[in-house]
């Protein structure tokens, strides 16, 4: 276990981590604790059941389901049974981001406290870790991914359509061909998934989903810690990474690799903050071996070594360059070995390039000219998606050498960095898909945020989970539909700052008024106990 993650230094998920309650006078020994927001707990809960329940017709179900495919439940598959499905997914969704922004509100008036939104993340994601997937299909692909590795086949050469079967039957169409994209280490643990629960679709599924789940515990686990250097505070990372609608609906009930990903991510990142940079090269490294985005904060690690290290600037940084580059091949050469592939993935990186949407600032730019210029004739649109995603590509590159090079003095700056050419990442890839934006958010919710910046990202996660239908297929050109989720967002995203932001208080009474701004924490009125106690000292 790391270090700084070992029992005599875990995280302590008490108001101190908070750093809302210093100075208040402790009751033996021990400070007062806020009572868990339990309304707005039980109403994400709700929401979460309905999702669950809606998921069953409406979700990514399997072509032949053993248990849906026949009996009483199967008319929610089809007609009005699967109209029913969708609606109680989006009534379910709806009541998980109001239960969000509620608790954020909360969160942000210091009236909630790291174990309330905690509580709010176990029990939004209990009935999820069961459904079936929720807005994607990709897991099918991972564990088709694992199943052509487990028969000796180059998952980095051929697609799950190699093969026959319950599992690679119900991989989404775009991907049957299609090579993995993924690192070495996640075709071991996609492998291992498989060695587990066999070819029952169902029980992979789940296995993945708990598998996958152990990143965003590395996550949470990491926060305390990463709050504690960068200057934020704990129930808004929390809030922002844990409990979000983005990590409940897309990266478990998806489930994505990418929240493997971000945990390794974290933990490397808090690791290198601690002095531990062995060990902090050698987490990230396996980040990038789970997927390759995570390699865009290797190079930032290196100026947090160097920055230890004394002599003059370049020296410290040879000095640094070469053993973390020895880490790296170390711990991506035995993560290679061990799942027995091969270098493949680096061709299969440019595989999801097939996808087309307006999620990518490049694609949605050549999509533009291409729209123009099509009022004059017909023209073939990859000439233009393919110019301007070379040019967002070369933007990234031009960013993520001016932000190292700004990165240079190491510590939180350099992470700082980090997160922001994490997030430039996802929106000029030449393919953007909506858990991407947790890429950057892994980092940067540990430092201090403002309730409009906040707002910002309520509006973001509610827009991106509505691009997609619940089924896994995108939803971006079904304009009413567009129309309806922009205005979603707006509303969730104004609900965070404004009190009664559609002015419904003047139509239906007075409504009970929520705390809306950062206020500093007050201490409560003394109680009578507390009052004996303080006469007492006295």
């Amino acid at each position: 276990m790391p270090p700084s993650l070992s029992i005599e230094s875990a995280p302590d998920w008490s108001e101190r981590t908070d750093n809302t309650t210093a100075g208040l006078p402790s009751l033996g020994g021990r400070r007062p604790r806020r009572p868990l927001p339990l309304r707005t707990i039980a109403l994400g809960a709700i929401g979460s059941v309905l999702l669950l329940f809606g998921s069953f017709g409406a979700g990514g179900t399997l072509i032949h389901d053993p248990i849906l495919g026949s009996g009483p439940l199967s008319v929610l598959r089809y007609g009005h049974g699967h109209d029913v499905a969708v609606t109680v997914v989006y009534i379910g969704f709806a009541l998980l981001v109001w239960a969000w922004v509620r608790l954020g509100r909360g969160v942000i008036a210091h009236l909630v406290n790291s174990r309330g939104v905690l509580w709010a993340t176990a029990a939004w994601l209990g009935p999820i870790l069961i459904a079936p997937p929720l807005f994607t299909r990709d897991v099918y692909s991972y564990l088709g991914q694992g199943l052509l590795a487990l028969n000796g086949l180059d998952p980095y050469g051929v697609g799950p359509s190699a093969l026959t079967g319950p599992i690679p039957e119900n991989v989404h169409p775009t991907w049957q061909t299609t090579p993995a994209p993924y690192g070495p280490l996640f075709m071991g643990v996609a492998k291992g998934v498989i060695l587990l629960a066999g070819q029952d679709i169902i029980a992979s599924v789940i296995v993945m989903r708990l598998v996958l789940l152990g990143g965003l515990v590395m996550l949470i686990c990491a926060l305390p810690g990463l709050v504690r250097h960068l200057g934020g505070r704990l129930p808004i990372a929390l809030w922002l990474v844990a409990a979000s609608p983005m990590t409940v609906v897309h990266l478990v009930g998806g489930p994505h690799n990418d929240m493997l990903m971000i945990g390794l991510l974290s933990v490397g990142t808090l690791l290198m903050l601690n002095d531990k940079r062995v060990g902090g090269i050698a987490l990230v490294s396996a980040a990038m071996a789970i997927k390759a985005t995570a390699g865009l904060a290797l190079p930032f690690l290196v100026w947090m070594w160097a920055s230890r290290l004394e002599g003059p600037s370049w020296q410290r940084f040879l000095r640094a360059v070469f053993p973390a580059v020895g880490v790296f091949v170390v711990v991506f050469g035995s993560c290679t070995a061990l799942a027995k592939v091969g270098f493949g993935w680096l061709s299969a990186l440019s595989a999801p390039g097939m996808i087309v949407n307006y999620l990518s600032a490049p694609t949605a730019v050549g999509q533009a000219l291409h729209s123009l210029v099509s009022l004059f004739g017909e023209t073939n649109i990859w000439p233009f998606v393919g110019a301007t995603r070379t040019f967002g590509s070369l933007l990234l590159v031009l960013i993520l050498a001016w932000n190292w090079w700004l990165a240079r003095v190491g510590g939180t700056e350099a992470v700082r960095r980090a997160a922001i050419v994490l997030c430039c990442g996802a929106l000029l890839s030449p393919v953007v898909l909506p858990w991407y934006l947790t890429w950057g958010l892994a980092l940067g919710c540990a430092f201090a945020w403002t309730p409009r910046a906040l707002s910002y990202v309520v509006g973001a996660s509610i827009a991106l989970v509505l691009a997609y239908y619940p089924d896994g297929e995108q939803a971006m050109y079904n304009w009413p539909f567009v129309a309806v989720g922009i205005g979603a967002a707006v509303l969730g995203s104004l609900s965070l700052v404004r009190f009664d932001p559609l002015g419904l208080s003047g139509v239906f009474g007075a409504l009970p008024r929520t705390a809306m701004t950062v206020a500093p924490p007050t201490t409560p009125a003394p109680t009578t106990e507390l009052r004996e106690t303080q006469a007492a000292q006295k």
